[in-house]
């Protein structure tokens, strides 16, 4: 997809289609008043005759207005100005690419970018654009024997800013949001890939194809790699798997080579039956998803390597597949970290933890400045938040602050959980260092409880996105989240104003 930033009034645009909003009950935006204006009143006069009142997400679509250079204009209701905020703003997005899907526009031009969300510029409206835009056109259809072309698929998009000095920003915009876009289409492709071929080994070839394509330093621990670390939490849930298992690090270097990296790990478990633990067969299919951390990882070093981000990251993806088999883990047995801590592994479908343990002791010899893990770990937390806020749990207060704010700023956002030591008492075990479950109360945080034995050495925080890695039912599939929260991270890190930006 092709993105332009303009300037200019919509009766000198020649588009296939100009698109516009009208607010609740017939108000015209300032660019759908032009319009009318223009074309003597036809806006005013097709609205009064009730084809359109402006509710949110109504579209009404014409063609060839007299005076119009346009061939079409398509109205997006936006409801009460007064209500119209950012979820909206983002609505009205997506929701006049679906409108525009199936005509034979090819081109666009949005003035949608030029309405007023309070508290967001330009370069918010216009980046948020590009990746509703991408993220409204994406489809997963490369396992298809007959994949669906469509010849007069919607190739540009022209967004409108206000001013010529606004042009700048706009580009700079389209750029973020182009490489946001990109990572999250990455995430979403392989959380969307079976786990016959998703395999670990496949993650790995991809973070080597990424590597190639961006000059980035990949390492791939093998087995035998790890047993030499003393890796036995991670091994033992491979154990069930005739898959073998990969540690995947990743090492971009924008900034000098001294200074301390963010750390990015993330739960690569490409299909999770649950183990000896077995899960239910309803919906087991979707556990193809469980390595959507370790893709979003992918995706946002990618982003960070496209906008050639002046920091150094490093990327970290524990990968296997939890199966049942006679030399699985067993409920009972108890296993030794690479940190040397024992674990009594009292429920074999609570495996990322296991895996992420080792992978975050793994991650210490970077000497990070800050670590964030990523893991669709718990059931709790879709219970606690739903689909709508990944869970956030951290050690420090400040990196904690920059991740909400970056997750607000980018609306992929979380919501922090506390992680207070009274929690730690309920992954007792009597007959080693710690149990990996700590019952169903507070689940999402007594996983966060067990990470936290491991991170006490820098600053981490974790998020469970097990609520909004994938969607289910009808429009099941991969989210691509969050990735753009994790750029934004990134992007506010390399500004040097993490904890302020992006608020």
């Amino acid at each position: 997809m092709e993105f332009i930033v303009k300037s200019g009034t919509p009766e000198k645009q020649r588009s296939g289609c100009i698109v516009a909003g009208v607010f609740e009950t017939r108000k015209l935006s300032a660019v759908a008043q032009q319009i009318d204006e223009v074309t003597q009143g036809a806006i005013s006069a097709i609205l009064r005759r009730g084809d359109l009142e402006g509710k949110p997400g109504q579209t009404l679509l014409l063609h060839n207005l007299a005076q119009l250079p346009s061939e079409r204009v398509l109205l997006v209701g936006c409801g009460r100005e007064k209500e119209f905020n950012e979820n909206r703003y983002r609505e009205i997005i997506a929701k006049s690419i679906s409108a525009l899907r199936d005509t034979g526009a090819s081109e666009i031009t949005s003035y949608l970018t030029e309405l007023e969300v309070k508290g967001r510029d330009i370069s918010w409206k216009v980046r948020q654009a590009v990746e509703i835009i991408e993220s409204s056109l994406y489809r997963f259809d490369q396992m298809k024997s007959k994949p669906n072309n469509n010849r007069r698929a919607l190739r540009r998009v022209i967004l409108a800013v206000p001013k010529r000095s606004d042009l700048g920003t706009g580009e700079q915009a389209i750029k973020e949001g182009q490489a946001i876009a990109d990572g999250v289409k990455l995430a979403r492709d392989l959380g969307n890939l079976p786990g016959n071929i998703c395999t670990p080994t496949y993650l790995a070839e991809q973070a080597i194809e990424l590597g190639k394509t961006y000059n980035l330093k990949i390492t791939i621990l093998e087995k035998d790699d790890m047993q030499k670390l003393g890796m036995g939490s991670l091994l033992s849930v491979a154990r069930g798997s005739r898959q073998p298992p990969k540690l995947i690090v990743l090492e971009y270097q924008g900034a000098n080579e001294n200074d301390a990296p963010v750390a990015l790990v993330g739960k690569g478990l490409t299909f999770d039956a649950g183990g000896i633990s077995i899960k239910p067969a309803a919906n087991m299919d979707e556990m193809k998803y469980d390595m959507c951390g370790g893709a979003s990882v992918l995706g946002a070093v990618k982003a960070a390597a496209e906008l050639k981000l002046p920091l150094n990251v490093v990327g970290v993806i524990p990968s296997s597949e939890n199966l049942p088999d006679g030399d699985a883990n067993k409920p009972g047995d108890i296993v030794t970290s690479m940190s040397g801590q024992t674990v009594e592994v009292l429920n074999t479908d609570a495996e990322g933890r296991l895996i992420l343990s080792d992978a975050l002791t793994y991650t210490e010899r970077y000497k990070p400045a800050a670590v964030i893990d990523i893991a669709t770990l718990t059931g709790a937390c879709v219970i606690a938040l739903g689909a709508h806020a990944s869970g956030l749990l951290a050690n420090n207060d400040q990196l904690a602050r920059e991740i909400l704010n970056a997750g607000k700023y980018s609306f992929d956002r979380a919501w922090q959980l506390p992680l207070w030591d009274e929690y730690q008492k309920q992954l007792d075990s009597n007959f080693a260092d710690m149990a990996n479950i700590g019952g169903r109360e507070g689940g999402a945080i007594t996983a966060a409880c067990f990470l936290a034995r491991y991170t006490k050495n820098f600053k981490w925080a974790h998020l469970d996105v097990a609520g909004t890695a994938w969607k289910t039912g009808k429009d099941k599939g991969a989210t691509g989240r969050p990735v753009p929260l994790l750029v934004q991270f990134l992007i506010n890190r390399a500004r040097q104003g993490g904890a302020e930006n992006g608020a």
